[in-house]
């Protein structure tokens, strides 16, 4: 299990990736922006947005920071720009750290297989702290 911080920008991640890289020298280890995404008729995406970035990684010093802009319509302010993203290589184990948030807090995207996860969603526990549960493609 690994835990990393994840960030979540109104639009301006491109430019805070490019900040970090110079701040702390972090290294670039993807960006995947909304336009390169499958698209679902579960989440529409609306125009416009093809280049804002849905996920990006940066390594700094042998540690991680994820990044994102908040998928539109949910733009982040104080108090949700940061999410603890919790990654596990067993699905079942997903399932029951994610339950276990969810008793008296709130499921903001469930648990469920996705494109990019077996097992991936976001979730307040009962603190208020955010946590988005990643299960890593094991095939």
């Amino acid at each position: 299990m690994k835990f990393s911080p994840y960030l979540q920008l109104n639009g301006d991640t491109k430019e805070a990736i490019e900040f970090y890289e110079n701040v702390f020298g972090a290294r670039n280890l993807g960006v995947m922006t909304f336009g390169d995404l499958p698209t679902s008729p579960d989440f529409p995406l609306p125009e416009n947005v093809d280049h804002l970035v849905a996920h990006a990684t940066l390594e700094i010093d042998g540690s991680t920071i994820m990044l994102a802009d908040t998928f539109p319509g949910q733009p982040s302010e104080e108090g949700n720009l940061v999410i603890i993203c919790i990654t596990l290589d067993d699905k079942d184990k997903a399932h029951k750290i994610f339950e276990a948030l969810a008793e008296e807090g709130q499921t903001e995207m469930p648990l469920a297989k996705t494109t990019f996860s077996p097992a991936f969603g976001v979730v307040k526990d009962k603190f208020g702290v955010r946590f988005q549960i990643y299960t890593e493609i094991d095939e």
